[in-house]
Parts: C-alpha cells; sequence; structure tokens
C-alpha cells in the first residue's frame, strides 16, 4: 500500500469521497447527518488517497484546520473491500504525522454511532469521546498529539 497526498477534488479523491456518501446516506436511511460545515478544497489542509498492490484507490482522509494548534479529520473512507487490512490505520497515522508538521496538538473528528468499526479504530489510536459534543448520530472524539 502507498499513501499519497493530492487535492481533495482529484479524481480519485471525488471518487471515494462520493462512495463515502453514499454509505453514510444508506446507513442512515438516507438522512444526511454531518453536522456543522461541509469540508472543500480550499479548506482542507492536507488530502491523502491510499492505493492498494495493484495501485488502485482504496481509502482517503482529509485534514482540516480549525485554529493554528488544532485540526480535525473530515472524509476518513476505506472501500469494503479493502477493509480489516490495516488501511484505516495507515491513513489516520499519516494524517496525524501531516498535523504534527503542520503545528497541530489536539485533533477532533466526528463519526457516526452506527459506525462501530469507525470508532473502534479511533479508539485504538487513542482517540477519546469528547463529553457533551454527541448528538444525534454524532460521536466526537479527540486526542493530543
Amino acid at each position: 500500500m502507498r499513501i499519497d497526498v493530492t487535492r481533495f477534488d482529484a479524481p480519485d479523491a471525488a471518487a471515494l469521497r462520493e462512495e463515502h456518501m453514499a454509505e453514510t446516506l444508506a446507513l442512515y436511511g438516507g438522512v444526511d447527518t454531518e453536522p456543522g460545515v461541509r469540508p472543500t478544497a480550499a479548506d482542507i489542509a492536507v488530502f491523502l488517497v491510499a492505493y492498494d498492490e495493484d495501485g488502485a484507490p482504496v481509502g482517503c482522509g482529509g485534514l482540516r484546520r480549525r485554529d493554528e494548534t488544532a485540526a480535525e479529520i473530515k472524509r476518513m473512507y476505506v472501500r469494503p473491500a479493502a477493509r480489516g487490512r490495516g488501511t484505516g490505520r495507515a491513513l489516520l497515522a499519516a494524517l496525524e504525522d501531516h498535523a504534527r508538521r503542520l503545528g497541530v496538538t489536539v485533533m477532533h473528528l466526528e463519526t457516526g454511532d452506527r459506525q462501530a468499526e469507525a470508532i473502534a479504530l479511533y479508539e485504538a489510536a487513542g482517540y477519546r469521546r469528547v463529553p457533551g459534543r454527541d448528538g444525534i448520530h454524532s460521536v466526537w472524539m479527540e486526542k493530543d498529539l
């Protein structure tokens, strides 16, 4: 597997983000549950795409600055066929490395309460739930880097 930095709106990134949105909408009954402002190419500091050994894109994730010391993970996604192979862990670690290089000391993320595998991944990587932030279908987490 390799992980490349790319544009948020690059073709592979866009295709993965579209799959992510379709899967999320199906999981939550067609309801868009994303809180806050949607990420755009203008506000994503780093966007990564993971490729398998055959060069096919299998996962992605972005980093959006919140302020000088905090960043938020956006659009973390791994294609179902590639799950369970360490792609999510590798993407998360790469995003954290990029964040450290940018001077980020705390990472934030929001995931869905029906995404047990994602929650388990983040908890295993040291993320903790943020009390009082959870909303309808939202689980908020953070990690000090």
